[in-house]
């Protein structure tokens, strides 16, 4: 079984201030950490960067745009970029995976409810064996509930059916 590790939106604009990504520093290290363990053992390592024209955030070659200077992609790495929540719509995501004879995804990133729930459940809709990291994806609170229990939800529900949850500690590559 041949493992990528997916990377979703964790670009600059997540991390805006005056937006308070739960746990945000917490969950950048931890995924900073996942990045080095995928790089000794030769995984792949892929980004997704969210990009939509006219987003003030999210416009492509804007300073918000991009990833986020703590785990900036190495040139042999692949960035793919995607117009909506799910990260295989609309990009080549598909088929670089194809391309790999990758078979099992982990996935980490931002946001929990969005772009981490959707392509997630694209994924094992699409025969991949889904690791979401339980511990390595976050969102902000959105004035009906806290990011916290968004996070606790997702959890729950992508592994019911979805996914294997597991902590980053015990992600093997």
């Amino acid at each position: 079984m041949k493992t990528a590790l997916l990377i979703i939106d964790v670009q600059k604009a997540m991390f805006l201030p005056e937006y308070n990504l739960y746990r945000g520093e917490e969950v950048l290290d931890t995924i900073d950490r996942l990045i080095l363990k995928a790089r000794e053992t030769g995984t792949e390592v892929i980004y997704i960067q969210h990009t939509v024209e006219g987003d003030p955030e999210f416009t492509r070659d804007t300073p918000t745009w991009e990833i986020h200077d703590k785990i900036k992609p190495l040139p042999t790495e692949t960035v793919i970029q995607k117009p909506t929540c799910d990260s295989f719509y609309k990009t080549g995501l598909q088929e670089a995976l194809l391309e790999r004879e990758v078979d099992k995804l982990v996935i980490v990133g931002m946001q929990t409810e969005f772009c981490v729930d959707t392509t997630v459940r694209s994924a094992f809709s699409k025969g991949y064996k889904v690791v979401l990291v339980q511990d390595a994806h976050s969102t902000f609170d959105n004035g009906i509930i806290q990011a916290e229990q968004i996070v606790r939800h997702h959890n729950t529900v992508l592994a019911s059916s979805f996914a294997a949850l597991k902590p980053a500690e015990d992600i093997q590559f």
